[in-house]
């Protein structure tokens, strides 16, 4: 896996890049389809791979170790031949839904994480080891390290211990994973996950730590859980002043269109987010000149496209009209158009901020394209 920088914005620290991995190259900055279960929310792989045309797709480490389960994926060959995705695979390690979802029966020991299934309330124990061979299992080209992810209001205190024991896992991750083998024949590499809050000090500690690692990429992990934006975006500079320029940047878990262009702008190449699946099925579509809501009765006669800029198989097909129509129905096809429009959407507007970056007049366009997107229509 190797990492390429192709141009550099010349206002900002926005950059694009390669990265190149053994089931095909990703362009930098990238957006990653969440594919939490091993599938993206009602979206077939082709319409991903041939009509979205995302490049990479992230699976959850927690909720496939659930379902279907480490020995069904060992059985199947790998997630890759499980679901029919021959493109690159991210795992998230778990570590945030270990702390979201399984409530207050979890225990946190220098081991691991104790915690009950939210789905059938058996007993589970997570360490960092153990989250290394799940991954081997799932057989994804990135996985994450296993960390704590404290809330985004922790105080000072609680964010250091829990970034202290983090470092620890992190160090047992490494370990774990360079005296294991792939299984499947391909490599996989392992990002650290900076952790931290909004607190500089223990950020820096934290990504200088990553580095001493050496790792093929690096995480920017605990952020948009809660602190002001403001502070999100603080952080990933102080971040992004350490990390390695060579190397991909992941921010996890974020965000909004805005977000990502802010975050593109301080130096971020890879992303991921549910908002865009999410959201579309509550009737939230996001499109070049503004966020829509499709139940408003003022797109109940707009016959126009979903949204002119995008190339998708349903923005050329479909109706803001028809849309509104599935929608207000309750029509189940009309939750999958919002899913592929959105996504067509996020995946188009990487690939517009990289050929700014490569125009090299990134910092400007963004500008506009901020204000643009703000607009509620």
């Amino acid at each position: 896996m190797q990492y390429k920088v192709i141009a550099e914005d010349r206002c900002s620290n926005a950059r694009c890049g390669v990265l190149h991995t053994e089931h095909g190259d990703i362009q930098t900055p990238i957006f990653m389809p969440v594919g939490t279960v091993g599938s993206v929310k009602g979206v077939h792989t082709r319409e991903l791979r041939d009509d979205i045309k995302a490049e990479i797709i992230l699976g959850n480490t927690y909720h496939l170790y659930l379902r279907p389960g480490i020995e069904t994926l060992k059985s199947a060959g790998g997630l890759h031949k499980f679901n029919g995705w021959d493109r690159p695979i991210l795992t998230d390690s778990g570590g945030f839904q270990v702390f979201s979802l399984t409530g207050t029966g979890r225990k946190i020991t220098e081991e691991g994480v104790t915690f009950r299934s939210h789905i059938d309330g058996s007993k589970h124990l997570f360490t960092p080891e153990g989250v290394m061979d799940i991954q081997r299992a799932i057989g994804a080209d990135i996985v994450m390290a296993f960390d704590e992810c404290p809330p985004g209001d922790s105080d000072f205190r609680y964010a250091k211990k829990s970034l202290d024991l983090t470092m620890r896992w992190l160090e047992r991750c490494v370990k774990r994973i360079d005296e294991t083998s792939p299984l499947y024949g391909y490599e996989q590499q392992l990002f650290p996950i900076v952790q931290g809050c909004v607190y500089p000090e223990l950020r820096r500690i934290s990504a200088e730590h990553a580095v001493s690692l050496d790792r093929a990429g690096y995480a920017i992990g605990g952020l948009a859980v809660g602190e002001a934006t403001e502070d999100m975006y603080a952080m990933i500079e102080v971040v992004n002043e350490i990390l390695p320029k060579d190397k991909p940047r992941y921010l996890m878990g974020v965000g909004t269109p805005q977000n990502i262009l802010e975050a593109i702008e301080r130096g971020v190449d890879m992303f991921d987010c549910v908002m865009p699946t999410r959201n579309g099925r509550n009737g939230m579509i996001f499109t070049s000149q503004g966020t829509i809501n499709i139940k408003n009765k003022k797109w109940e006669r707009e016959f126009t496209p979903l949204d002119p800029a995008i190339t998708s198989y349903v923005d050329e097909q479909y109706t803001l009209a028809y849309l509104h129509h599935l929608i207000k129905a309750d029509e189940l096809l009309g939750l999958q158009i919002c899913s592929i429009h959105n996504l067509s959407f996020y995946l188009w507007l990487v690939r517009e901020a990289r050929k700014h970056i490569i125009e090299g007049d990134y910092a400007a366009w963004k500008s506009v394209m901020v204000k643009r997107l703000a607009v509620r229509l």
